[in-house]
This record gives structure tokens, sequence and C-alpha cells, in this order.
């Protein structure tokens, strides 16, 4: 892998290549290498492109416009290479990304890497009631602090009954079972950028975990904004940033813009989105998520 013409400045990008960016507190994530970068993008949408030809600000158009209408091969002329350290419960969210080239550290054949993800005693998160594979706010420093001693003392257990297992001459492939999945493990992570930036407007998400969340954000903000700044310009603007509004949405939308948040409300109750028990609307899902977006359009919520 090796880069191509140059768009972007090389600048930002040598400056962290092969460096560890740490994350969390004790996983990294490390630039292997880069094919392609944002006059890839354009050279492959026109096809018989020329180096020369075009300005950069006609290239920024049109990265916008492929960005914009989701024609996504040309985005495929990009890879990355990266290596990562990450704990084992956050890499199996990870590796259910199934677009990328993968090779992991192998603790059949070599002995388990000696470091696991801890919990500060204001980092434990309470499960969300809204969302059951989601999060909302922290318990209190008092039982945090009793769950973080627990945690330290059952990673010692568990690091202290493998090296038992690895003294006592037990093959690796079964001394490890009992590791927790805090323990980190390391991989190496190759994947083009369409499929990249997928991997980002998901795991980027405030609704993702924090701890892949971590990862995502390092790769993004540190990364790819410095090898294909122009398409992580596209990629802020019209994906992560951005809000896109199902056909029942458009249609609810229509109602409050002609002033009849009454008529908005009844649509919502005829679809089934909110409902009134006594004094107190009950809206599900569907409807929080579109008030989230009336939110941030600034519209006050319809059932308050």
């Amino acid at each position: 892998m090796g880069n191509s013409n140059n768009i972007r400045s090389d600048v930002g990008l040598n400056c962290i290549q092969n460096q560890k960016l740490p994350v969390l507190d004790g996983g990294f994530v490390r630039l292997v290498d880069v094919m392609g970068d944002d006059s890839s993008i354009v050279q492959a949408a026109r096809v018989s492109y020329g180096e020369g030809t075009k300005k950069v600000s006609e290239d920024r158009g049109l990265i916008r416009y492929l960005m914009r209408h989701r024609h996504t091969t040309p985005f495929e002329m990009c890879e990355i290479k990266l290596h990562v350290r990450v704990p084992m419960d956050c890499w199996r969210q990870w590796i259910r990304h199934r677009t990328a080239n993968v090779n992991e550290y192998s603790t059949r054949y070599s002995i388990a890497i000696d470091a696991a993800k801890t919990t500060k005693p204001d980092e434990w998160r309470v499960q969300a009631t809204t969302n059951r594979q989601g999060s909302d706010g922290e318990i209190d420093a008092v039982q945090g602090a009793h769950l973080s001693e627990r945690e330290s003392a059952l990673h010692a257990s568990c690091r202290e009954v493998y090296a038992e297992r690895i003294t006592a001459g037990i093959a690796r492939e079964q001394a490890r079972k009992d590791l927790p999945l805090s323990t980190y493990t390391e991989a190496y992570w190759k994947i083009d950028l369409h499929n990249l930036l997928h991997f980002l407007e998901l795991r980027m998400n405030p609704l993702a975990q924090h701890e892949i969340r971590q990862y995502a954000n390092v790769i993004g903000r540190e990364i790819v904004s410095k090898w294909v700044p122009l398409t992580w310009e596209a990629f802020l603007d019209y994906r992560l940033n951005a809000i896109t509004f199902s056909e029942p949405e458009l249609r609810l939308l229509s109602h409050i813009y002609a002033n009849s948040r009454k008529d908005a409300v009844n649509v919502l109750l005829e679809m089934g989105w909110l409902k009134k028990n006594e004094n107190e609307w009950k809206p599900n899902r569907e409807a929080l998520e579109f008030n989230d977006k009336l939110m941030r359009l600034g519209v006050t919520s319809l059932w308050a």
C-alpha cells in the first residue's frame, strides 16, 4: 500500500504514522499504511481524470456530490490499515463489521496480553430504561468505588489462575478460557474508505457504546480527517451531523410547518407512535427519535 496523487497535505498524516494513539486506559490505534487519498476518489469518479486538469475546488464539489448522493464506489479506491489494541468485549462489536480484512493476536499461539480495561468509580453506567442495549448516566461514587475494587480483585484472580495453568503446562488454547472480556487483544484491521465511513457513522453516534465510540473518534478525527480531508468534511456534513427523515416524519413535518400541531399529534396517534394514558403521553421509540430530531431543529416537543 502507498500514497497516490495528493490533494491532501502529507504533513499531518506523516506525523502520526506508526504512532500509538492512546484510547481508553490501555488501548491504542496505530496507523500502519494507506492507499489512495481524496484525488483517488476524484480519479475513479471521472475515470478519465488526468492530474492537474481540475482545480481542488472542483474536486471538493465532486466529492461532496458523491457523498451527498451516496455514490459509494469511488470511495472504495482508498484503503487503510490500522493496528489496534482493544478490549475483547469492545472487539466483539467491532468485528461485526465484516467488510474488513483482519488478523488478530492469537492466544492459542501466544501468551494473553497482560492488560485489562479497568473502570473508574465514576465510570460505571446505569442501564437505560428505553434502550435495552444502552446506558443512561452513572451510579453514585460510593457504589462505583466498591465495584471498581471488586473489578480489580476479579482481574487479579483471573490472571493468577491463567498464569498457574500456563506454568503447569496447560495448553494455551485451554488456559485462556476464563480470562475476562476486559482483556485487551490486538489486531491488524484493513478496510476500504467506503466501509470505514459506514463503521464511523455507526460507532461515532452518541448512541454507540462509550468504549467503541472512543476508538471511532480517534480513527475519524485524528487519522481520517488528515488522510482524506475533503472526504472527511463531506462525511461530517452529509452523514455524521446530518438529519434524515422518513416518509411518515415528512408528513408530520408538513403539519408542523403549516402551524397545525394538533393535526401532527393526530397523525402520531393514528400511526400508533403516540398514546395517551389518562393525562400522560406515551410515545414509542420512533416518536422519541422523531422528537429528538425536532429538538435539533429547535422545535419544541409535540406532546409537551
